[in-house]
């Protein structure tokens, strides 16, 4: 392996917090440890960075820590870091603390704070996509991804207990504003009657037109929808037109909301994170930088963060059409 010239890596959790982003952190560590790199813990994000919030990290640190959800780094949004004087502070406390290298956990806007700020000062970085949306390219599976999909059956298959009691036809709203993921895969994993997302603009329609002409001997209906921009949008607003289309229909909106971010991470995103959080320390070591770590058919990838900030829309039709199929 090509060793650069790396001694001190940063390591930061940033945006929204995701299962499994504590086995990417000792997954980080232990890496660093191993090839005989210091290793800096940040806390809350880019915010903190520019706050000089800086701790040496060690083995002890991330002792049982990989089956607890969150992030022990803490996570935090910051404004300041969108203008070029907040960087600037960060990349001062970056040398202050002779901090030489970083690798970010986060998304999207992780990946675009990462991206500006190592372009601007020339500093090395490598992300790990840590976020339950599923929404990044260059990688099969986000971190966090499988827990909160586990989460939402878990939930949808308790409320269906009642809606059969009751012969209701529930409402429930996932995360994902931007991106259908969650619901999608939820939709069918939990036999709803159908899913909207905001990839397939005709979901409302084919609702309206199952509830019409569909069966009428169901004692149960599981609408999945993906959360809107605000109260008036998802759930509500598909629960209102629900109701005044059916008003003889016994129809609940259920928001699931931020019970998808926590818990304990499934096996498969314990072993996404610690794959990948070696593969981010070496890849430090071999020169690499501007890149998120991924992997795809089960083999590591790296992807410049101009790309994985891409948001992937592309929702696979054939499972638009095994919803409609397995819903009759």
């Amino acid at each position: 392996m090509k060793m650069a010239q790396i001694k001190n890596i940063g390591l930061i959790t940033s945006g929204g917090d995701a299962p499994g982003m504590n086995a990417a952190i000792r997954a980080v560590v232990r890496a660093a440890l191993f090839y005989d790199l210091e290793i800096t813990g940040i806390r809350r994000g880019f915010e903190g960075m520019i706050n000089g919030d800086f701790f040496p990290m060690n083995r002890r640190s991330v002792s049982n820590i990989i089956q607890r959800g969150g992030t022990v780094l803490k996570t935090a949004r910051s404004a300041r870091f969108l203008d070029y004087e907040g960087r600037k502070a960060a990349y001062e406390q970056l040398k202050k603390f002779n901090v030489d290298a970083l690798i970010a956990i986060g998304g999207d806007g992780t990946f675009r704070g990462a991206k500006a700020f190592g372009e601007e000062f020339d500093f090395p970085i490598i992300g790990l996509p840590g976020t339950i949306d599923n929404d990044l390219l260059g990688t099969d599976f986000t971190i966090g991804y499988d827990t909160a999909i586990n989460t939402v059956i878990n939930a949808v298959d308790k409320i269906r207990d009642t809606a059969e009691s009751h012969d209701r036809l529930f409402i429930v709203e996932v995360m994902g504003k931007d991106c259908g993921m969650i619901a999608l895969r939820t939709g069918i994993a939990a036999g709803a009657e159908a899913i909207l997302i905001p990839e397939n603009k005709s979901g409302m329609l084919k609702l309206i037109d199952r509830l019409e002409n569909g069966r009428k001997d169901k004692t149960s209906r599981i609408v999945i929808v993906a959360e809107g921009e605000n109260e008036e949008g998802g759930a509500f607003e598909v629960g209102r037109h629900v109701k005044e289309k059916f008003p003889h229909l016994d129809t609940r909106v259920s928001i699931l909301g931020h019970i998808q971010r926590g818990g304990k991470p499934t096996c498969m995103d314990r072993v996404l994170a610690s794959r990948t959080g070696v593969a981010a320390v070496e890849a430090l070591m071999e020169g690499r930088k501007g890149e998120m770590v991924g992997i795809i058919r089960d083999e590591i990838v790296f992807t410049p963060f101009e790309n994985a900030c891409k948001h992937n829309t592309e929702i696979d039709p054939n499972m638009i059409r095994i919803v409609e199929m397995l819903s009759l």
